[in-house]
């Protein structure tokens, strides 16, 4: 369907003028890249420092003078990140790192018949070319990851579908290395499910997706509406598409590929006796017998279904995946979702149908270009998460009130205001939603679901904005902010924690179930320390400026959720992150829930002992740095190097902390200052997010808000504690000692 491409052998060079790209920010925070291709059009829309920045090419920011303290830095730091505020008040930015959404939306546009602009087509081919192991060619599950058939047999695909020739070294590279692996016949049940969409893999190589799950009755435990939301939104459209067993009609491309991706003849596979079979490069949530024994069952029932039954489930599962497109503007909550929903869209309506249109419209808030490349991002931006964080950062560092950013933090809180969702969702109970009158969402209000946590931070955020600073007007009305209280509380689950998108509604043994089999605790909702934390530390400021409302039920939420925390610190003192890595993620959020609640290090044993577990793991250099790989094994495994987005969540849980001795603060502020460019920006370091156990993902803002945060902050601390010691008599026991010379 798209023509084949003359690709340059290696990626270092764009492929496309990067002169030409724009960002176009509108409709409450939509991101949308854009290749102007006249001079006419370049000179109606010039090039910002915006667009400029995440594309890698050089800004116009100046070099600052040399910080002479910390909250110099942060200040230097904040004079650059403001320049990438968009028009909006917001912070835009990439979301990517998972290496297998590029092939579903290649996969899925490809089959659907919806084309991509050349530019696009060129730069997601050198995104991959830049994204493949430099070692064997080969791609994981995430861009930090080893090599895996998931990652290099989809990707591999991807390629030859956006154009690259066979015998491209890209491709005969990483197609060496997929048969080393043993090809394609072992990839993961997901991989299965898109090359069998793609009719380069038999539906009998499917374990069943049958859609009769949806027509059950509601109240049975494994009923899938009490899966987690992602894995629901992800299987009902699986389900349908699986239930038609739709495949791409076989063309010249198609033929070849069923060629390529096997080192073993494509016919003479025995489909049936793939469908366990999973690639121990892969392999994170191996089958357990109950899975493997229902997937028996369900073999054997689809030899003989029941067509009424078979119907049923068809008509349910499509009527949730329509439920689910109009409820977010047809962003739908995630990129795997968006695209197996657009493909059930096509084929029950076709390329004229309305929902098609809008499909190929929001498909574009998806595609990202960064430096390396395009890319698809894990949602439809991190619009809230970014902003909520800066927003923070700036109040406690002080910097809020310097004249020069008050214009940014007016900005801020005016995007905050919009971002708030302000009802239910238009298919509410039937589409099997929890409440979103109130919430703040992780990207946008049309993209429209509550997230515990986001909902914390947007709250916290607007409460900082609108209480601690005088000059910004009262947006966000009382009877607003109590209505993101009634959505957090209504989100605590009866262990006292919060989970992510909805409370816990299935039971623990539902992960046995888990068919994904690379992704870990995906089947139903968990309890989270980061987003138990997040809804503790907005209630306590709430209750500081509302004390009459719902304070009794606010005061017992406050304290299961607590006990919750207390319960989930490891013996040896640390929290296990879910959403950030790892362990320095989830301590920051900790200890300033615990510090709100007066438990700090003089007053309390868990304080103590956090504070004495990040303290054993701080390096020579002041820093901290911890792997991916902590998630996954949920132990502290070291980086190769030093970070400074962890090394600031570190430094700010001891001062949330309130630990009295200075020196591994002052040494962590002395590394974060080092690594300062001239300009005031800092360099990207590795990944920085994850998401179920395996998935690293990447949040680029965060190089900028959490060492103006952590800097700002640490300002003040130091010079609070110099001041107690000097006035207890005691030596301080250093100077300033703050340089930002570099290494």
């Amino acid at each position: 369907m798209w023509s084949a491409l003359n690709v340059a052998h290696t990626p270092e060079k764009t492929f496309t003028d990067y002169t030409r790209w724009r960002l176009l920010v509108n409709d409450g925070g939509r991101h949308t890249w854009h290749y102007l291709r006249t001079d006419e059009e370049l000179a109606r829309w010039p090039q910002n420092e915006v667009d400029r920045f995440w594309l890698g090419m050089k800004t116009t920011m100046p070099d600052l003078p040399p910080a002479k303290d910390p909250l110099d830095a942060a200040r230097n730091g904040y004079k650059y990140y403001k320049e990438l505020q968009s028009h909006d008040g917001h912070w835009a930015g990439e979301y990517g790192g998972p290496m297998f959404l590029i092939p579903g939306l290649v996969i899925g546009s490809y089959v659907t018949g919806m084309t991509f602009k050349l530019e696009e087509r060129l730069e997601m081919i050198r995104y991959l070319m830049n994204r493949a192991n430099p070692d064997d060619g080969g791609w994981g599950i995430h861009v930090e990851g080893h090599s895996t058939v998931f990652g290099t047999g989809l990707n591999y695909t991807a390629l030859r579908l956006l154009g690259v020739d066979k015998d491209h070294p890209v491709c005969v590279r990483a197609r060496g290395t997929l048969h080393k692996l043993g090809g394609a016949t072992s990839i993961p049940a997901w991989g299965k499910f898109w090359l069998s969409i793609l009719n380069c893999y038999d539906w009998e190589g499917n374990n069943p997706v049958p859609p009769e799950l949806w027509a059950l009755p509601d109240w049975l435990s494994f009923h899938p509406h009490k899966w987690w939301i992602h894995v629901r939104n992800v299987y009902i459209p699986m389900s349908y598409l699986y239930g038609v067993r739709y495949q791409m009609e076989e063309n010249d491309l198609i033929l070849s590929l069923r060629e390529e991706l096997y080192p073993e003849d494509f016919y003479s596979i025995d489909w049936p006796a793939q469908r366990n079979n999973v690639n121990k490069a892969d392999e994170y949530a191996p089958h357990t017998a109950l899975l493997d024994t229902v997937n028996a069952i369900l073999s054997s029932y689809e030899h003989c279904c029941f067509p009424p039954l078979r119907r049923a489930g068809l008509a349910r599962a499509y009527q949730l995946i329509v439920m689910e497109d109009e409820n977010t503007g047809y962003q739908t909550l995630g990129p795997v979702s968006k695209m197996f929903n657009l493909i059930a869209r096509a084929h029950a309506e076709g390329p004229d149908s309305f929902a098609y249109k809008e499909h190929a419209i929001k498909r574009q808030d998806f595609m990202w270009i960064g430096a390396e490349g395009m890319m698809m991002c894990g949602t439809n931006g991190s619009q809230l998460w970014d902003t909520g964080f800066i927003t923070q950062a700036l109040v406690e560092s002080g910097l809020a009130n310097e004249e020069e950013n008050k214009e940014s933090l007016i900005k801020a809180l005016g995007w905050l205001d919009q971002a708030q969702i302000r009802s239910d969702p238009k298919h509410y109970q039937e589409a099997y939603r929890h409440t979103t009158k109130g919430a703040w969402g992780f990207s946008t209000t049309e993209q429209g679901y509550t997230v515990s946590d986001c909902t914390g931070e947007g709250l916290k955020a607007s409460m900082y904005l609108q209480f601690e600073l005088e000059f910004t007007p009262k947006l966000i009305s009382k009877e607003r902010m109590c209505d993101a209280v009634d959505v957090m509380l209504s989100l605590q689950n009866p262990n006292g924690g919060f989970a992510s998108y909805e409370l816990v509604r299935g039971p623990r043994w539902l992960e046995w179930l888990n068919p994904a089999e690379v992704f870990g605790n995906i089947m139903t909702e968990y309890c989270y320390p980061e987003c138990t934390t997040s809804v503790i530390t907005a209630l306590a400021i709430f209750r500081k400026h509302f004390p009459d409302y719902r304070s009794k039920d606010i005061a017992r939420t406050l304290k299961h959720a607590i006990q919750y925390l207390h319960n989930e610190q490891g013996a040896d003192g640390g929290w296990v992150g879910s959403w950030g890595i790892c362990f320095t993620y989830a301590m920051q959020f900790a200890l300033e829930s615990l510090s709100l609640v007066g438990e700090t290090y003089s007053t309390s044993n868990y304080s103590r002992k956090a504070c004495e577990f990040l303290l054993s793991h701080q390096r020579e250099d002041g820093g901290w740095g911890e792997s991916y790989k902590s998630c996954e094994q949920s132990v502290w495994v070291e980086h190769e190097n030093t970070q400074v987005v962890q090394t600031c969540w570190a430094v700010m849980a001891l001062m949330y902390a309130k630990y009295p001795d200075p020196e591994p603060i002052e040494k962590g502020v002395r590394l974060v200052m080092s690594r300062q460019r001239p300009d005031g920006s800092w360099p990207q370091e590795a990944i920085e997010g994850v998401f179920n156990k395996t998935c690293a993902i990447a949040y680029p803002n965060f190089k900028f808000s959490f060492p103006i945060w952590m800097l700002g902050k640490a300002h003040h601390y130091l010079a609070a504690l110099k001041l107690t010691s000097t006035s207890n008599g005691k030596a301080n026991g250093s100077g300033n000692g703050y340089t930002n010379e570099r290494p």
